[in-house]
């Protein structure tokens, strides 16, 4: 069994309908709080959820915890991926999921709406302590200081190398590093291979525009300020767009470059490092999993991302568990918080990916959780030694874990996030330059923190 792509799906979820939230009725009431309605115990009734997906080993082995802890409460889940419409839609009628699973980067804008609730005063109740969760994925469900979700997976980005491409080049790892841009272009064009007009291998992926957060950052900005409004018009993120898009265009230009990527078999026996398509990218830690249950053969190398200094970084992001307006059985749902994140449910999350380890022979990667200690936990008892290059990406990754940092909450999270993003399509395709596709950005994420506000 492998991981599936829950990770992946993030995007632009559900602007359009996040800003109609106003316009459902009752749902722009943000003044309902979680404690109406919080009474009992939360181990009988019915408990609905919307967005988990199919769950894996490791979802599996979660959900048992929680059905073994609590027999009594009839568990309700709707396998499929978080649908905006749907879930404004169920709140607007009054008639909600007990619990939404929601990329963390959306939670601001839902809870500024009034379409989840606030859980302080439930957390305490249930045994839940944010202290056991590490502080940037807090920070993202924190909104004027009141929690709106509890975390669960923690997603970091280092770079992966392909070690066969880089002796190719006459390089080595070291080669390989964001610290000097200069340096980076003149590596990039070495490792890249083209034959007659098309592109054969990519030497450097900046990851666009995903990881645009990750460039500013390696620059010295954030696309969002302490206060939640939008910062994409600093001309440190300018610079920093306006060098990563100068690395493709390095590399043959958008179109061809987009092209020749969407080749790639990214979760097959034959993917891109298999047939020495790509030489180094900067990729979420799920990914080595991925490759070496599909081709655990490869010499693989990974080194940290760096900003501009020398000094390692990375930008983290995943899911949390919220609790939508007028949820009917709300202690249930907290009490699935706690169970679906607790030290112990972890533990047998990784005992169930060590069973799936042992099936497929091949090695535990970790399961890059937001509880630091089940983290180190599940680490200290699975986490075994293997292939050398697949055993430094996990140690890479374990150490990003620390000092990741996240997006900063907003009350218009969603929206300034999709503005960014169009921003950045936009320049990749040629329609705007970069300073004019963020100062676009800028005035339309600034709008929607307004109104927000």
């Amino acid at each position: 069994m492998t991981i599936t792509r829950r990770g992946l799906i993030t995007g632009s979820l559900g602007t359009l309908a996040v800003g109609a939230l106003s316009a459902c009725g009752g749902v722009g009431d943000s003044g309902n709080d979680a404690s109406k309605g919080g009474a009992g115990k939360g181990d009988t009734g019915a408990l609905s959820t919307q967005g988990f997906g199919k769950p894996d080993d490791v979802g599996q082995a979660r959900i048992d915890a929680f059905k073994s802890a609590y027999p009594n409460v009839q568990v309700n889940l709707n396998e499929g991926d978080f649908d905006p419409q749907q879930f404004l839609s169920a709140v607007a009628s009054g008639n909600p999921p007990d619990l939404v699973y929601l990329d963390r980067g959306l939670v601001g804008s839902y809870a500024s709406r009034g379409a989840i609730q606030p859980l302080d005063d439930l957390l305490g109740g249930a045994g839940i302590k944010t202290g056991d969760y590490r502080e940037a994925a807090i920070k993202e469900v924190t909104l004027d200081g009141k929690v709106y979700g509890v975390p669960e997976f923690y997603n970091t980005r280092n770079i992966l190398v392909n070690g066969k491409a880089i002796e190719e080049a006459g390089l080595t790892l070291a080669d390989v590093s964001t610290t000097d841009w200069n340096r980076l272009h003149t590596v990039t064009r070495q490792l890249y291979r083209a034959a007659g007009g098309r592109t054969t291998r990519i030497g450097f992926d900046p990851k666009l525009p995903e990881f645009l957060p990750l460039w500013a950052k390696a620059n010295g900005a954030d696309l969002v300020n302490p206060d939640g409004s939008p910062n994409l018009e600093d001309p440190k993120i300018i610079e920093a767009l306006t060098y990563a898009l100068s690395l493709i265009d390095e590399q043959g230009g958008w179109s061809k470059f987009k092209a020749f990527r969407d080749t790639w078999d990214l979760f097959g026996a034959g993917n891109q490092f298999v047939k020495n398509q790509a030489a180094a990218f900067p990729w979420e830690g799920w990914y080595v999993n991925v490759l070496v249950q599909s081709s655990p053969k490869i010499d693989l190398r990974s080194t940290p991302f760096t900003d501009r200094q020398g000094k390692p970084i990375t930008f983290q992001n995943g899911s949390a568990w919220c609790l939508p307006k007028d949820a009917k059985n709300p202690a249930a749902a907290v009490n699935w918080m706690k169970v679906m994140t607790s030290t112990d449910t972890w533990l047998k999350a990784g005992a169930a990916r060590q069973a799936t380890v042992e099936q497929n022979k091949s090695i535990f990667t970790g399961l890059w959780t937001a509880n630091t200690a089940a983290d180190e936990q599940v680490k200290a008892k699975y986490v075994k030694p293997g292939p050398t290059g697949f055993d430094k990406a996990v140690e890479n990754y374990y150490a990003a874990s620390d000092y990741a940092f996240g997006v900063n909450a907003s009350k218009a999270g969603s929206e300034i996030k999709v503005a960014w993003q169009e921003a950045v399509n936009r320049a990749l395709s040629g329609q705007q330059k970069p300073d004019a596709a963020l100062r676009q950005a800028q005035s339309e994420a600034s709008k929607a923190f307004s109104a927000a506000k």
